[in-house]
């Protein structure tokens, strides 16, 4: 483990005292085996992170940002450090942003990423701070982040030293970038990002400005030469390198710039470098600069940083199980509190959803939706414990809608990239207002929700293959690999939430066609493999059909990154009605067993991760969820960077954890029952927040041996003996206290 508690380095103290939630937290943990997180220093659903980045050039040409599918700053199996990018991203499955390149050097000046870059060694990190010693130079270097700021700590060994902001690499796929000489300390500028998951529209500016805490003895830029037509061929010799601008000191543009100041350092002189974004304009990265870090204050801005997350991590508090079990459950909710993030500047402005104009805001305005992945589990995680935010999320939501005419599907930084399937703002929405936070634009959203669910496809942002799904009642395959019934599942979902939340607001009509329409799944039920199978235009099933063709994200004609066994139960608003298509509970269950028996399941894809909690729905088979979600919790989720079963998205996996290790699950987005499992702690003490809850907490306590005992025997709630499996989120929250007398067999 790479992390170590209670130190800090580069002269930051820290008062010990008893463990507390932030000391669990191990931020390597995700950061290989395709988990996407990163160790940088980021606040509580804030904007600004700041990463090491490691993902791009070598000394020995091994590997570079484009040789393949990076889609993090920073993967643990790799060492050789280019720079800190400032704004990331974390547990995505694309490459976005990521850049704003700051990166200490020492002795001759060399802007060449593949040239300067440096392996690191001694790396600790603890939320809102992260340190490492850059091995070629002997510079010892730390970060940490405010709201909208980050804040880099260098101390350089004696002799020349430099500080470069590479504005020509990141892990953005888009290039261009201009910056501007403020005076000695301070530069301004702005890049061009975007083009999230092959989205060509999803482009957007990052405004920055940036200030060192030390005049440098010399400063200027650097730009990549580019061959010059109908010149002499020796100027090829010039092709690819960098030309350093000693004395023009006017703004700079292009592909591939940066800006460079060097010093005369003394041994262990440290420099700060505080830098400033906004996704509106360089007047509001300033401010908000200014604002949040009027001085260099390196201990001050982590310390807050390390409040802000204890504060928001003590909402849960844990005692008992293993310290390894500590750290996973509170990494994981440390997971799920960075994103969404907050979007608008210091004074309320945010850029509109796609659009140029800039609005305002008297609250916090969201941004980085991954709903596809969030809507099953981060959200109902958030209305739970931090209620708060969710309905500022919810509001945000249908904002977007207002200012661009849809609902987000995965919105990133006002721009919607269309990436994943479905529409899954509705049951984000449904299932918040269901929970009792229902202080958002109701009649809007409803407004919002029926255009997605209503709109011809040939008009429809969310839906484009409506007009197959209107009249069929599912949606044909008409390539091989257009993820038809990937499609299907997520609008059958969406429906069944819409038809829930129209029959509570009376719309009798509506919510019958919606319910009619999502229960449209048992068209793509085929009795000869017993699974979901695609279906042709001209209503015949597919052939030839493989369930297992699509294993390790290999394309599968239908589905999206899965198979039919990762699909086929994913009905959850109607698992009973599944089960009775499969021929009832045994075959039912004995399938569904199956898939874990022959390792079909996919711990990292989304369609499938409430899959051991169906067992829950059938009497006598609940035992089957305690015992897989027990061992899926042991075999996927460690302590240590491959601690991840894959792709965290954005926090999804991280809450599929959080919520098992507190023993219950919400197995179908927009339905208020939770799903009992055995928990993996002693006590569980959830805060409240009792402008939207009763009561101010709840506690959950067991009776049992952590390693052993993992069989629920019987529950009590409010001290009340409880004969039920499942437990809606009203009863949840008045409870009070829930009580497990677990066994060792069941």
């Amino acid at each position: 483990m790479k992390k170590q508690f209670m130190m800090w380095m580069l002269g930051c103290t820290l008062t010990v005292t008893a463990q507390q939630p932030v000391d669990y937290v191990n931020p390597f943990i995700g950061t290989t085996n395709y988990g996407t997180t990163n160790p940088g220093a980021v606040c509580p659903n804030d904007l600004m992170s700041v990463v090491p980045f490691n993902v791009m050039g070598s000394d020995d040409n091994k590997f570079d940002k484009d040789s393949r599918w990076w889609s993090t700053p920073y993967e643990n199996t790799n060492s050789y450090f280019t720079g800190y990018s400032h704004v990331n991203l974390s547990g995505v499955g694309c490459p976005d942003v990521g850049s704003l390149l700051l990166m200490p050097t020492a002795g001759e000046l060399n802007v060449d990423y593949k040239e300067y870059g440096s392996h690191y060694t001694n790396e600790i990190a603890h939320p809102g701070f992260y340190s490492n010693e850059l091995t070629k130079y002997g510079i010892k270097t730390a970060v940490t982040a405010t709201t909208r700021t980050g804040l880099s700590r260098f101390v350089f060994p004696k002799g020349q030293g430099n500080i470069l902001l590479n504005l020509g690499e990141g892990l953005t796929n888009e290039t261009g970038a201009t910056v501007r000489i403020v005076n000695d300390t301070e530069i301004e500028g702005s890049k061009l990002l975007g083009t999230f998951c092959y989205n060509p529209q999803a482009v957007f500016p990052i405004y920055f400005v940036m200030k060192v805490s030390k005049a440098p003895k010399q400063m200027g830029y650097w730009k990549k030469q580019r061959p010059m037509k109908g010149v002499e061929a020796e100027w090829d010799i010039y092709a690819g390198k960098y030309k350093l601008y000693t004395r023009y000191t006017r703004e700079m543009s292009g592909d591939d710039v940066g800006v460079w100041f060097t010093y005369d350092t003394e041994e262990n002189e440290t420099i700060e470098v505080k830098m400033g974004v906004s996704f509106v304009s360089i007047e509001n990265a300033r401010l908000n600069m200014e604002t949040e870090q009027p001085g260099f204050d390196f201990e001050k801005v982590a310390a807050a940083a390390r409040t802000a997350w204890n504060n928001d991590l003590s909402r849960i508090r844990v005692e008992g199980g293993t310290a390894d079990e500590k750290t996973v459950f509170y990494t994981g909710l440390y997971h799920v509190l960075i994103h969404p993030s907050i979007l608008q500047d210091v004074n309320g402005e945010y850029p509109a959803m796609e659009s140029l104009e800039t609005m305002k805001t008297s609250g916090n305005r969201y941004t980085v939706f991954s709903l596809w992945d969030t809507y099953r589990n981060v959200h109902q995680l958030l209305s739970l414990v931090y209620p708060e935010r969710q309905i500022e999320m919810v509001r945000t939501m249908i904002d977007m809608y207002k200012e661009s005419g849809w609902l987000p599907k995965w919105e990133l930084f006002g721009r919607e990239t269309l990436t994943m399937e479905g529409d899954p703002s509705i049951p984000v929405i449904v299932d918040t207002w269901f929970r009792g936070l229902r202080d958002f634009d109701v009649e809007t959203a409803y407004e919002a929700m029926k255009k997605g669910a209503t709109t011809p496809g040939e008009f429809n942002l969310m839906r484009p293959d409506a007009n197959d799904y209107f009249t069929k009642g599912y949606v044909p395959l008409r390539e091989q690999f257009d993820n038809s019934v990937s499609h299907a599942l997520e609008y059958y979902i969406a429906d069944w939430n819409l038809s829930q939340f129209a029959a509570m607001l009376g719309k009798k009509e509506d919510a019958k066609l919606f319910y009619d329409r999502s229960m449209g799944y048992k068209h793509y039920y085929d009795k000869e493999f017993g699974m979901l199978r695609p279906i042709l235009p001209d209503g015949t099933f597919y052939s030839p059909f493989d369930p297992l063709q699509g294993l390790n994200f290999e394309p599968s004609p239908g589905f999206h990154e899965g198979n039919s066994w990762n699909y086929t139960f994913y009905v959850p608003h109607d698992v009973y009605g599944l089960a009775k298509l499969m021929g009832g509970k045994k075959k039912f269950v004995d399938k569904l067993q199956m898939v874990f028996d022959k390792g079909y399941f996919d711990m990292a894809n989304e369609p499938d991760i409430a899959y051991p909690y169906l067992f829950s729905y059938f009497k006598g088979e609940e035992w089957r969820t305690q015992k897989l979600v027990h061992e899926l919790l042991k075999k996927y989720f460690h302590n240590a960077p491959n601690g991840l079963p894959g792709n965290d998205d954005t926090g999804t996996m991280s809450a599929w954890a959080v919520f098992s290790m507190m023993g219950f699950y919400p197995a179908c987005p927009g339905s208020m029952d939770y799903t009992f499992t055995s928990p993996s702690f002693d006590k569980i003490t959830i805060k409240l927040d009792t402008r939207y809850y009763p009561k101010s907490e709840l506690t959950i306590t067991t009776d049992k041996n952590p390693e052993e005992d993992i069989y629920i025997k019987s529950i009590e709630v409010g001290e009340k003996k409880y004969n039920s499996y499942f437990i809606s989120h009203q009863k949840l929250v008045d409870a009070g206290e829930i009580r497990f007398d677990l066994k060792k067999n069941r």
